[in-house]
């Protein structure tokens, strides 16, 4: 059964309306920024949050490349069961495939370089992939020679997510979402969730899943928690520490918030890191402001959306006081949003 996160009047959590307001009234003002909704998580409890109509709170959405960090999180609870290591690597999971992956670099991609997206590649694999081996993509993406030495170069390459993710299912003999459910989705009171499957029976792990908005904030939470929820520790915190610190620079990205470096499966940003998927599905974790910030959208312009998070929201945190006119204007204006007709 699904259980919601606490909910608290900003200034309680010394969090300031006004700058709640200030944010949204900023991101409604850009032409090119959409986004469904926003949730604010200030000291475990949500302080603010908002949909633009028709979307709704019990809606589950697909959250395309933030279904990385989920899978990310499989990764470390398998790696604490022992069923593998990060330096495996990957086509020792797959023994079909030992004779035709004759490339030395190939061979050598391990768990880690995927993991980090640094299988040494200096382009997304997917097209190449599925041009290869349209039936087992895995397979097709070690194909295809590494142009650098595994670990040394970045490229936000989907199959690297893929295979994690189909080495994950295959060492459970399970689903994703199956794995994921006593381990991650129960504890947390995460209700229903949906995942596409590529081929029938694997679940894609890079994207694909459908979660709730406030799903996506009780992950960050976990993780703001360093792997407890609760009095119970569901992740090792040794996991959380190495998935949320840059494992490789990330020097070639267009925006600087991608700019600043890449763990396991989360990016790192000007201010914490982050899970994001496209069109501005994002779980920004603030460990300094003991906050996460969870939207969801339908924007190319997802650096905007960060530097109005920075500009805006960041600076609210600790500043806030008892303001009656204050959240009086924020709970109008969030209980009244609704997209452009």
């Amino acid at each position: 059964m699904s259980k919601d996160l606490p909910r608290s009047a900003p200034a309680d959590q010394q969090v300031d309306p006004a700058a709640v307001l200030a944010f949204v009234d900023a991101v409604e003002a850009d032409p090119d920024i959409e986004l469904h909704s926003l949730m604010v998580v200030r000291h475990g409890h949500v302080v603010a949050e908002g949909w633009w109509a028709p979307h709704t709170p019990e809606r589950t959405r697909l959250l395309y490349s933030l279904s990385k960090s989920f899978t990310s999180t499989a990764l470390g609870f398998a790696l604490e069961e022992g069923r593998f290591g990060l330096d495996d690597t990957v086509v020792s999971h797959f023994p079909e495939f030992d004779e035709e992956i004759t490339d030395p670099r190939s061979r050598s991609v391990t768990l880690r370089h995927v993991a980090s997206m640094a299988s040494g590649h200096n382009r997304d694999m997917r097209e190449e992939a599925i041009t290869r081996d349209p039936r087992e993509p895995v397979r097709g993406f070690l194909l295809v020679p590494p142009d650098e030495e595994p670990g040394t170069v970045f490229a936000y390459s989907q199959p690297c997510t893929y295979a994690l993710a189909a080495i994950i299912q295959r060492s459970a003999g399970m689903r994703l979402s199956e794995y994921l459910r006593p381990r991650l989705f129960d504890p947390l009171g995460i209700g229903e969730v949906g995942w596409l499957t590529w081929p029938p029976g694997r679940e894609q792990g890079f994207s694909g899943l459908f979660a709730r908005t406030e799903d996506v904030a009780k992950l960050g939470q976990l993780y703001l928690q360093r792997g407890r929820w609760g009095d119970t520790r569901l992740l090792g915190e040794r996991y959380v520490e190495q998935a949320t610190s840059r494992q490789i620079d990330t020097p070639n990205q267009d925006n600087v918030d991608w700019r600043q470096g890449y763990g396991f499966q989360f990016w790192m940003a000007r201010h914490g890191y982050r899970g994001d998927g496209a069109f501005g599905q994002f779980c920004v974790v603030l460990p300094e402001q003991d906050a996460v910030i969870a939207t969801t959208g339908g924007t190319e312009a997802m650096q905007a959306v960060l530097d109005n998070l920075w500009e805006h929201l960041l600076p609210g945190f600790d500043t806030g006081r008892p303001d009656e006119v204050a959240q009086q204007d924020l709970d109008k204006r969030l209980a009244g949003l609704t997209l452009p007709s």
